[in-house]
């Protein structure tokens, strides 16, 4: 991992920012912040799993940006399912300017296809701020350009023809190892209801820690898995592909609470809200 910058909370290094340059092209390189912990320590996202190698902590990916794959891995294709391709592409940064607080960073990004070719520009936010003794607030901004003479379309696993209500892609947090459970604003609790809700929050809680994610744009919902791996996403392209026009922009913003302790829905609601 190339570490490029860090977010601190009170003194406290919470997330660390990869810039991705040493991940292998077929895991959708692109920066992430990894690892990211608790105000105590407890580390809550995962790089590099053996189940999904190209899952790295928390980060911004899609598996169909105008036909290249910025997420990683085998490409699901209509017909055949998941397929290797050689349609990866890659997220790259040309400005990063952290402040000297450490408490945020705006950034300048490069969405890429395999050949080089510029597919999107973003610009990104993030920042950290402290909520309680025990818990912290990142908050990650981006809007994503499409080029002036060319409408980019995003897409999913759902909407190449998967079923099973699969259609991630966005912000996307992996989320550390170990049971946990996701429960929502609505009262949804286990993987099979919260997932593809649009509820106002979502909580996964953990042994020891629990986040609690807010911002769903309009025409988003939420992906979550806890039973073949853990992680929480802001999913684009749940059931049809986000259009950027060309000279157009598309625009997010989401807000991590990382808290220590497993919080009750009451708790994750006061922090959710």
């Amino acid at each position: 991992m190339a570490e490029s910058a860090r977010l601190t909370v009170g003194g406290t290094v919470v997330a660390r920012l990869q810039d991705g340059t040493d991940v292998d092209p077929t895991l959708g390189p692109r920066p992430y912040l990894h690892p990211v912990t608790t105000l105590t320590g407890v580390p809550v996202t995962d790089a590099f799993p053996e189940d999904h190698r190209w899952h790295l902590g928390a980060s911004v990916a899609m598996q169909d940006v105008a036909g290249t794959n910025l997420w990683g891995g085998r490409t699901y294709v209509r017909g055949q399912g998941y397929t290797w391709l050689d349609d990866h592409g890659r997220i790259v940064t040309s400005r990063l300017s952290p402040t000297a607080a450490e408490d945020a960073f705006t950034s300048t990004l490069h969405w890429l296809d395999r050949d080089g070719t510029l597919l999107i520009t973003e610009d990104r936010t993030i920042s950290v701020r402290p909520v309680s003794d025990s818990a912290w607030a990142l908050e990650v901004a981006y809007t994503l350009a499409a080029p002036p003479s060319r409408d980019i379309p995003l897409g999913s696993p759902a909407t190449n023809g998967r079923p099973d209500a699969a259609g991630y892609g966005g912000f996307f947090w992996r989320c550390a190892p170990g049971p946990a459970e996701v429960f929502d604003a609505s009262g949804a609790r286990g993987e099979t209801v919260v997932n593809g809700g649009t509820a106002p929050w979502v909580a996964f809680a953990a042994a020891d820690h629990t986040l609690v994610f807010s911002g769903l744009g309009d025409g988003d919902h939420w992906f979550a898995r806890t039973g073949i791996y853990p992680g929480v996403c802001v999913a684009l392209a749940w059931e049809k592909p986000l259009l950027i026009p060309a000279g157009g922009t598309i625009s997010r913003r989401h807000t991590a609470v990382v808290a220590d302790g497993t919080l009750t829905p009451p708790e994750a609601a006061a922090l959710g809200a």
